[in-house]
């Protein structure tokens, strides 16, 4: 292939007739890469904001009521140790009386009586709740 500006048909002085003439080819590569830039800065603060709150609530209670009712009778066996009657729960207590024979005697009976109760009751309390602000601040450090 000729070259420009060369005579391809005699040889050069300074090159042997036997070599071969070299020419580099060059082509160009694309090189792309990123690179980070900074536009801009966020800021983020937040702050605890206490409020009192009052709320009504009911409150459910038991009361329970004992009642001794002394029986001092004897009897021939002991009674059920707990019975209940309505809305009543009843023990028995019984003793052992050292007598000539041994008997038992129903000293008492507990009656126990229980009752719903409701009361209403106010409650104070403090609660937290956290506000969040966001400030843009510039590459520069400007707000």
């Amino acid at each position: 292939m000729p070259v420009e500006g060369h005579d391809t048909t005699s040889p050069r002085p300074e090159m042997p007739a036997s070599e071969h003439l070299k020419i580099p080819v060059m082509e160009e590569h694309l090189v792309v890469g990123k690179e980070w830039v900074e536009t801009g800065r966020v800021l983020v603060s937040k702050n605890v904001v206490k409020e009192q709150a009052l709320f009504n609530t009911t409150v459910n209670s038991e009361e329970v009521s004992v009642e001794r009712k002394e029986v001092n009778q004897y009897v021939e066996k002991a009674p059920a140790p707990v019975r209940q009657e309505g809305d009543v729960t009843i023990i028995s207590v019984v003793k052992e009386v050292l007598v000539v024979e041994k008997r038992l005697m129903l000293v008492e009976e507990l009656h126990i009586t229980k009752r719903q109760r409701q009361e209403q009751k106010t409650f104070s309390e403090v609660l937290k709740k956290e506000e969040v602000t966001v400030t843009r601040v510039k590459p520069d450090g400007k707000q």
